[in-house]
Protein backbone atom coordinates (compact mmCIF):
# COMPACT_ATOMS: atom_id res chain seq x y z
CA UNK A 1 0.00 0.00 0.00
CA UNK A 2 1.56 3.35 -0.60
CA UNK A 3 1.65 5.79 2.33
CA UNK A 4 1.50 9.53 1.12
CA UNK A 5 1.69 12.45 3.90
CA UNK A 6 0.07 15.33 3.78
CA UNK A 7 2.65 18.49 4.90
CA UNK A 8 -0.15 20.82 4.87
CA UNK A 9 0.18 21.90 8.31
CA UNK A 10 3.84 22.24 8.20
CA UNK A 11 2.98 25.69 6.16
CA UNK A 12 0.19 26.58 8.62
CA UNK A 13 2.36 26.75 11.20
CA UNK A 14 4.69 29.30 8.80
CA UNK A 15 1.83 31.40 7.70
CA UNK A 16 0.58 32.15 11.25
CA UNK A 17 3.58 33.92 12.10
CA UNK A 18 3.77 34.84 8.36
CA UNK A 19 7.58 34.05 8.11
CA UNK A 20 9.23 31.70 5.88
CA UNK A 21 9.20 28.46 8.69
CA UNK A 22 8.85 25.42 9.01
CA UNK A 23 9.16 25.45 5.47
CA UNK A 24 7.06 22.61 3.96
CA UNK A 25 9.70 21.81 1.38
CA UNK A 26 12.00 20.92 3.88
CA UNK A 27 9.45 18.78 5.92
CA UNK A 28 8.78 16.57 2.06
CA UNK A 29 12.78 15.87 2.06
CA UNK A 30 12.66 14.26 6.09
CA UNK A 31 8.85 12.55 5.25
CA UNK A 32 10.68 10.35 1.97
CA UNK A 33 13.62 10.12 4.56
CA UNK A 34 11.72 8.42 6.38
CA UNK A 35 9.77 6.04 4.17
CA UNK A 36 6.78 7.28 3.09
CA UNK A 37 5.80 6.95 -0.98
CA UNK A 38 5.12 10.35 -1.95
CA UNK A 39 3.80 13.81 -0.45
CA UNK A 40 0.35 15.26 -0.81
CA UNK A 41 -0.43 18.97 -0.46
CA UNK A 42 -3.54 20.66 -0.76
CA UNK A 43 -3.44 23.86 -2.95
CA UNK A 44 -6.48 26.02 -1.61
CA UNK A 45 -7.76 28.96 -3.88
CA UNK A 46 -7.49 31.08 -0.50
CA UNK A 47 -3.74 30.02 0.00
CA UNK A 48 -4.23 29.77 4.00
CA UNK A 49 -1.29 27.70 3.94
CA UNK A 50 0.32 26.29 1.00
CA UNK A 51 1.42 28.58 -1.71
CA UNK A 52 2.37 28.27 -5.15
CA UNK A 53 5.71 28.52 -4.05
CA UNK A 54 5.72 25.26 -2.00
CA UNK A 55 4.04 23.55 -4.93
CA UNK A 56 6.35 24.46 -7.63
CA UNK A 57 9.31 23.68 -5.49
CA UNK A 58 7.86 20.25 -4.16
CA UNK A 59 8.08 19.40 -8.18
CA UNK A 60 11.62 20.10 -8.50
CA UNK A 61 12.29 18.53 -5.35
CA UNK A 62 10.01 15.66 -4.32
CA UNK A 63 11.51 12.01 -5.39
CA UNK A 64 8.27 9.64 -4.94
CA UNK A 65 5.57 11.61 -6.38
CA UNK A 66 3.15 14.85 -5.42
CA UNK A 67 -0.61 14.35 -5.31
CA UNK A 68 -2.05 17.99 -5.37
CA UNK A 69 -5.37 18.04 -4.17
CA UNK A 70 -6.80 21.18 -5.52
CA UNK A 71 -10.87 22.38 -6.05
CA UNK A 72 -12.29 22.18 -9.81
CA UNK A 73 -10.99 25.96 -10.63
CA UNK A 74 -9.84 27.37 -13.26
CA UNK A 75 -7.11 29.34 -11.28
CA UNK A 76 -5.61 26.13 -9.56
CA UNK A 77 -6.53 23.61 -12.69
CA UNK A 78 -4.17 25.75 -14.73
CA UNK A 79 -1.18 25.35 -12.24
CA UNK A 80 -1.66 22.01 -12.08
CA UNK A 81 -1.87 21.35 -16.21
CA UNK A 82 1.30 23.28 -16.40
CA UNK A 83 3.27 21.61 -13.43
CA UNK A 84 2.01 18.44 -14.26
CA UNK A 85 1.75 16.66 -10.95
CA UNK A 86 1.98 12.64 -10.88
CA UNK A 87 -1.51 12.85 -9.82
CA UNK A 88 -4.25 15.70 -8.82
CA UNK A 89 -7.32 14.38 -6.31
CA UNK A 90 -10.30 17.00 -6.78
CA UNK A 91 -11.82 18.29 -3.94
CA UNK A 92 -14.48 20.40 -2.26
CA UNK A 93 -13.90 23.63 -0.68
CA UNK A 94 -15.19 26.38 1.37
CA UNK A 95 -13.75 29.28 2.95
CA UNK A 96 -14.92 29.24 5.98
CA UNK A 97 -13.95 25.74 6.92
CA UNK A 98 -11.45 24.47 9.32
CA UNK A 99 -10.94 21.49 6.97
CA UNK A 100 -12.71 19.42 4.36
CA UNK A 101 -16.17 18.65 5.90
CA UNK A 102 -16.92 15.77 3.34
CA UNK A 103 -16.95 14.31 -0.30
CA UNK A 104 -17.77 16.12 -3.36
CA UNK A 105 -21.43 17.15 -3.66
CA UNK A 106 -21.31 14.71 -6.98
CA UNK A 107 -25.50 14.31 -6.52
CA UNK A 108 -25.04 17.90 -8.34
CA UNK A 109 -25.43 18.53 -12.05
CA UNK A 110 -23.40 22.02 -12.03
CA UNK A 111 -20.95 20.11 -10.19
CA UNK A 112 -20.75 16.99 -11.71
CA UNK A 113 -20.43 18.88 -14.81
CA UNK A 114 -17.48 20.88 -13.37
CA UNK A 115 -15.97 18.29 -12.47
CA UNK A 116 -15.88 16.60 -15.63
CA UNK A 117 -14.32 19.06 -17.22
CA UNK A 118 -11.57 19.42 -14.59
CA UNK A 119 -10.74 15.64 -15.59
CA UNK A 120 -10.93 15.84 -19.37
CA UNK A 121 -8.46 18.71 -19.09
CA UNK A 122 -6.09 17.14 -16.30
CA UNK A 123 -6.48 13.96 -18.33
CA UNK A 124 -5.78 15.30 -21.45
CA UNK A 125 -2.09 16.92 -20.20
CA UNK A 126 -1.77 12.98 -18.63
CA UNK A 127 -2.36 13.76 -15.31
CA UNK A 128 -3.75 10.91 -13.13
CA UNK A 129 -7.31 11.80 -11.40
CA UNK A 130 -8.54 10.82 -8.45
CA UNK A 131 -11.73 12.43 -6.75
CA UNK A 132 -12.30 12.89 -2.89
CA UNK A 133 -15.93 11.25 -2.13
CA UNK A 134 -18.38 9.79 0.80
CA UNK A 135 -18.19 6.20 0.73
CA UNK A 136 -21.68 5.45 -0.80
CA UNK A 137 -22.74 3.68 -3.98
CA UNK A 138 -24.00 6.51 -6.14
CA UNK A 139 -20.96 8.56 -5.81
CA UNK A 140 -18.58 5.56 -6.92
CA UNK A 141 -21.25 4.98 -9.93
CA UNK A 142 -21.07 8.98 -10.82
CA UNK A 143 -17.09 8.98 -10.34
CA UNK A 144 -16.86 5.96 -12.70
CA UNK A 145 -18.91 7.44 -15.44
CA UNK A 146 -16.85 10.88 -14.96
CA UNK A 147 -13.67 8.94 -15.90
CA UNK A 148 -11.90 9.57 -12.20
CA UNK A 149 -8.45 6.72 -12.54
CA UNK A 150 -9.13 6.75 -8.45
CA UNK A 151 -11.75 7.82 -5.52
CA UNK A 152 -10.43 9.08 -2.22
CA UNK A 153 -12.80 7.57 0.22
CA UNK A 154 -13.74 10.16 2.91
CA UNK A 155 -12.92 8.70 6.07
CA UNK A 156 -13.82 11.09 8.30
CA UNK A 157 -17.30 10.36 9.42
CA UNK A 158 -15.41 6.69 11.03
CA UNK A 159 -12.86 9.11 12.63
CA UNK A 160 -15.31 11.01 14.23
CA UNK A 161 -17.76 7.97 15.40
CA UNK A 162 -18.33 8.67 18.79
CA UNK A 163 -19.17 4.45 19.85
CA UNK A 164 -17.90 1.11 18.53
CA UNK A 165 -20.90 0.22 16.88
CA UNK A 166 -20.96 3.59 14.79
CA UNK A 167 -17.04 2.95 13.92
CA UNK A 168 -17.91 -0.49 12.46
CA UNK A 169 -20.58 0.62 10.84
CA UNK A 170 -18.62 3.47 8.95
CA UNK A 171 -15.66 1.09 8.70
CA UNK A 172 -18.59 -1.30 7.03
CA UNK A 173 -19.61 1.65 4.20
CA UNK A 174 -15.64 2.07 3.33
CA UNK A 175 -15.08 -1.91 3.10
CA UNK A 176 -18.37 -1.89 0.74
CA UNK A 177 -17.46 1.34 -1.29
CA UNK A 178 -13.56 0.18 -1.53
CA UNK A 179 -15.11 -3.04 -3.50
CA UNK A 180 -17.34 -1.07 -5.76
CA UNK A 181 -14.77 1.30 -6.93
CA UNK A 182 -12.03 -1.64 -7.46
CA UNK A 183 -15.12 -3.74 -9.53
CA UNK A 184 -15.40 0.12 -11.56
CA UNK A 185 -12.00 -0.45 -12.49
CA UNK A 186 -11.11 2.99 -10.25
CA UNK A 187 -8.05 3.22 -7.97
CA UNK A 188 -9.27 2.71 -4.04
CA UNK A 189 -7.47 5.52 -2.05
CA UNK A 190 -8.68 6.64 1.99
CA UNK A 191 -8.07 9.77 4.06
CA UNK A 192 -9.09 12.01 6.74
CA UNK A 193 -8.79 12.35 10.13
CA UNK A 194 -6.68 8.88 10.55
CA UNK A 195 -4.62 9.03 13.41
CA UNK A 196 -2.01 6.57 14.88
CA UNK A 197 -4.89 4.96 17.07
CA UNK A 198 -8.00 4.19 14.27
CA UNK A 199 -5.60 3.94 11.27
CA UNK A 200 -5.09 -0.05 11.35
CA UNK A 201 -8.95 -1.13 10.49
CA UNK A 202 -8.67 0.86 8.03
CA UNK A 203 -5.35 0.09 6.50
CA UNK A 204 -7.06 -3.50 6.65
CA UNK A 205 -9.01 -2.55 3.74
CA UNK A 206 -9.52 -5.27 0.52
CA UNK A 207 -8.78 -3.24 -2.45
CA UNK A 208 -7.18 -0.41 -0.67
CA UNK A 209 -4.35 1.11 -2.78
CA UNK A 210 -3.60 4.17 -1.05
CA UNK A 211 -3.51 6.01 2.30
CA UNK A 212 -3.11 10.17 2.67
CA UNK A 213 -2.59 11.28 6.35
CA UNK A 214 -1.00 14.54 7.58
CA UNK A 215 -2.65 16.32 10.37
CA UNK A 216 -1.98 13.83 13.06
CA UNK A 217 2.19 13.02 11.51
CA UNK A 218 2.55 16.51 11.79
CA UNK A 219 1.27 16.80 15.00
CA UNK A 220 3.53 14.03 16.40
CA UNK A 221 6.36 15.40 14.85
CA UNK A 222 5.91 18.39 17.19
CA UNK A 223 6.75 15.89 20.23
CA UNK A 224 9.19 13.26 18.66
CA UNK A 225 10.29 14.33 15.33
CA UNK A 226 9.20 14.03 11.77
CA UNK A 227 11.13 11.37 10.85
CA UNK A 228 9.79 9.34 13.90
CA UNK A 229 6.48 10.43 13.46
CA UNK A 230 6.01 8.80 9.80
CA UNK A 231 8.11 5.25 10.59
CA UNK A 232 5.76 4.96 13.10
CA UNK A 233 2.53 5.45 11.57
CA UNK A 234 4.63 3.12 8.50
CA UNK A 235 4.34 0.58 11.12
CA UNK A 236 1.22 0.42 11.74
CA UNK A 237 0.16 0.32 7.79
CA UNK A 238 2.56 -1.81 6.79
CA UNK A 239 1.70 -5.17 9.14
CA UNK A 240 -2.25 -3.96 9.29
CA UNK A 241 -2.18 -4.48 5.27
CA UNK A 242 -0.26 -7.74 5.24
CA UNK A 243 -2.50 -9.46 7.58
CA UNK A 244 -5.51 -8.21 5.28
CA UNK A 245 -4.22 -10.36 2.56
CA UNK A 246 -3.77 -13.37 4.21
CA UNK A 247 -7.75 -13.13 5.26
Amino acid sequence: MRFYVNVDHVATVRQARGTDEPDPVRAAVLVELAGANGITVHLREDRRHVTERDVRILMETVRTGVNLEIASEKNVLDIACEIKPMQVTLVPEKRQELTTEGGLALGEKVVRSGIGKAIDKLSSKGIRTALFIDPDEEAISISSDLGADAVELHTGEYANANSLEIADWQLARLTDAATLASENKMGVHAGHGLTYENVTPVAMIPFLEELNIGHSIISRAVLVGLDRAVKEMRTLISPARDRSLEI
